[in-house]
């Protein structure tokens, strides 16, 4: 075998053949290793069990589909990664590693729990559309961003950012939207309207901004997108100028009374005035005296009424953690902002503890008397309370459900559940806003979804105009729930914390048509000796003798969901094994017991819901989702699967994305991949 002469090369190199070395030329130039390193070392920091991305394996993130990653189809070169869309899985840790992603076009991680600083993204000037938001990112938006200078989309609302919004910014001079709201950006807001003249959407809210507002920023975007930033002022309607301009505003409780009034003016003292107070009265200086004893037993008292509550919340936080439930690490995950309310609580709580309205934001949305007040359609009752549909004075729109009396809880394990309940961040699980606790009263308020329930796409209308529900719209929204369940599953591993009433008529769907588990959480609040009778989900088995909730018995009540989208039929409306026709006498039968009869007496077609039979080509997939279901609903617990294994088989069944199925993810974006390439002349 010829080998080079070892002049040609190095000393480390000249015993090597050229045959060798030829041998890993190809594979060099047909993928891309940093890419798919980067790729890795990513998952490994973001997914440190390996059950969010478990596809992400072999030696080629391109030629091996990994979940989420788009590459580029280049013929004479290798492939790079153009797209990463995982939003909503709980990833966490740092960025850094995708740095060296600098053919990315498109980055979506909204809605997980990675932290660090953004700082890394500066070297990715490729970007197109950048969607970060609800992470726990903190640091400060960096000079360094202006390198982005192809981006067109850029969200990092709902984080922990710091510092002030950088002069740099006004280099994205392509920039159509910027959104910063809800974070902890302070200064002076710089003048956009000027450099970023294609800009069409601004949201600065909710932040600790301050000083002069540009009046072009005013103008064209509105007092709507600087609300919540208390030190602000300008042009009307925002509060005038000092001549200064430029002071942050005062530190803020985080209990804001319903009707805050702004301090009142210190008045002018003129040079009459000054001379006039040289030489004060024997009976204005013993007022001023008790003045200053009456303010200085004020401001005691307001001190140890704060060390006192701060004392309460150290030792709430603390019973907290001893529950077993997983707490964020940062300051964003834990912090909530509270509006008290004008009436007081008869819990035996004092003075400064009376009813509020907590929320699970920084940013102040309404107050409970604006809720109080909104006008209320009454959606349903349940076993636990009434949901109201209720519309605010501001056109904004939430679901607010009112419990029973009958819950036992006090104060104290109601404010660590809700605590519990609140900082679920999922695409796919409805979201607790805010609660309200009082001892006559107790109040959810939740985003409001308004396209109604899975029961009721299922079983509504089911005469002469009925729409028939298609197999790709049944499978998206099972797997959108299974996603929902299987992250509230994933989040509560250790304490196994369960949903405990998993029924249709829990599987709620947006404006967009994403499946959303909601009621989650609210089996904490019953005694769990009488919470089996009062929720009355799909029970499993076990459940008539160990009373008891578990994640285990999700995982049945899912499967026999399942079960009801194939065969259309409500779980207590269903006909015995002997009679599996839909005209005879209907009777209340275990529905996986049904199914298992029918199958095994080979009558597999007639279980599916007539209204399926008529696609083509799905029969497969009948069968194989059957299946799946029917391992859910296995009678012995430890033979059921786990919810994240049950995704996979799912979205294993299903390679074909439907249109409201994990494409939605980029479509709720107000710019596609597509329509952004098509901007960008690509």
């Amino acid at each position: 075998m010829n080998t080079l002469p070892r002049s040609s090369l190095p000393p480390l190199f000249s015993a090597i053949p050229i045959t060798l070395l030829l041998l890993f030329l190809p594979h060099s130039l047909s993928s891309p290793p940093n890419d798919t390193n980067a790729l890795t070392l990513f998952r490994l920091e973001a997914d440190t069990h390996g059950h969010l991305l478990s596809n992400w394996t072999g030696s080629d993130a391109c030629s091996a589909a990994w979940r989420g990653v788009r590459c580029s189809s280049s013929t004479h070169s290798s492939s790079r990664v153009t797209a990463l869309s995982i939003p909503s899985l709980n990833l966490r840790g740092p960025i850094d590693s995708l740095s060296s992603l600098d053919q990315l076009r498109l980055l979506d991680l909204h809605d997980n729990r990675l932290n660090g600083t953004v700082t890394p993204l500066a070297n990715c000037t490729n970007l197109k559309l950048l969607y970060l938001a609800g992470n726990d990112f903190s640091g400060e938006i960096p000079p360094e961003i202006s390198s982005l200078r192809r981006l067109l989309r850029l969200d990092i609302s709902d984080n922990n950012i710091r510092g002030v919004i950088p002069g740099e910014v006004r280099g994205l001079s392509r920039l159509l939207t910027l959104r910063l709201q809800s974070n902890l950006l302070s200064g002076e807001v710089p003048d956009l309207s000027v450099s970023l003249k294609n800009l069409k959407e601004l949201n600065l809210t909710n932040n600790e901004l301050y000083g002069h507002l540009p009046d072009g920023l005013l103008r064209k975007f509105g007092v709507r997108s600087f609300v919540g930033n208390e030190g602000l002022c300008g042009s009307s309607p925002l509060a005038a100028c000092s001549l200064s301009g430029t002071s942050p505003p005062a530190s803020s409780s985080l209990t804001v009374p319903s009707n805050p009034s702004s301090m009142p003016e210190t008045p002018a003292i003129g040079p009459g005035q000054k001379h006039r107070q040289k030489g004060l009265s024997t009976g204005a200086i013993v007022a001023i005296a008790l003045a200053n004893c009456v303010a200085l037993l004020v401001v005691t008292s307001f001190v140890v009424a704060y060390c006192c509550s701060r004392e309460r919340n150290s030792s709430l936080k603390a019973n907290g953690e001893s529950t077993g439930k997983r707490r964020s690490g940062s300051s964003h995950g834990s912090e909530k902002r509270v509006y008290a309310s004008g009436g007081a609580d008869s819990d035996g709580t004092n003075a400064t503890d009376r009813s509020k309205l907590v929320f699970f934001e920084r940013k102040k949305q309404f107050e409970l008397e604006d809720l109080l007040r909104a006008s209320a359609e009454m959606l349903g009752k349940g076993s636990l309370g009434t949901v109201y549909k209720a519309v605010l004075d501001d056109g904004g729109v939430v679901a607010v459900k009112r419990l029973k009396d009958a819950n036992p809880c006090m104060r104290k394990e109601f404010e660590q559940y809700m605590d519990v309940i609140g900082k679920l961040k999922h695409q796919n699980v409805v979201k607790l806003r805010a609660y309200y606790y009082a001892r006559e009263e107790k109040l959810l308020v939740y985003d409001y979804l308004p396209n109604g329930s899975l029961q009721s796409l299922l079983h509504g209308n089911r005469g002469p105009g009925r729409i028939p529900l298609d197999w790709t719209t049944r499978i998206s929204l099972v797997l959108g729930a299974a996603r929902g369940l299987a992250w509230i599953h994933e989040e509560y591993s250790a304490a196994k914390i369960p949903h405990g009433n998993i029924k249709s008529s829990n599987i709620l769907l947006d404006k967009n048509g994403v499946a959303c588990v909601s009621d989650f959480g609210l089996s904490l609040l019953l005694n769990p000796v009488h919470a089996i009778a009062r929720l009355g989900g799909y029970r499993a088995p076990e459940q008539a003798e160990t009373k008891r909730l578990s994640q285990k018995a999700d995982v049945y009540g899912f499967g026999v969901l399942l079960l009801e989208v194939l065969t259309g039929r409500a779980p207590s409306q269903y006909p015995s094994p002997t009679r599996p026709r839909a005209d005879e006498e209907e009777q209340a039968v275990d529905l996986p017991k049904w199914v298992r009869s029918v199958v095994k007496e080979e009558w597999t077609a007639e279980v599916f819901d007539q209204e399926l039979l008529r696609y083509k080509n799905i029969e497969e997939e009948l069968v194989s989702m059957l299946h799946v279901g029917l391992a859910c609903a296995a009678a012995q617990p430890d033979k059921r699967p786990l919810m994240a294994e049950v995704v996979k088989m799912i979205e294993d069944i299903r390679v074909e994305q439907s249109p409201l199925g994990e494409d939605y993810d980029e479509s709720r974006n107000s710019l596609s991949p597509s329509l952004a390439t098509t901007e960008d002349g690509l």
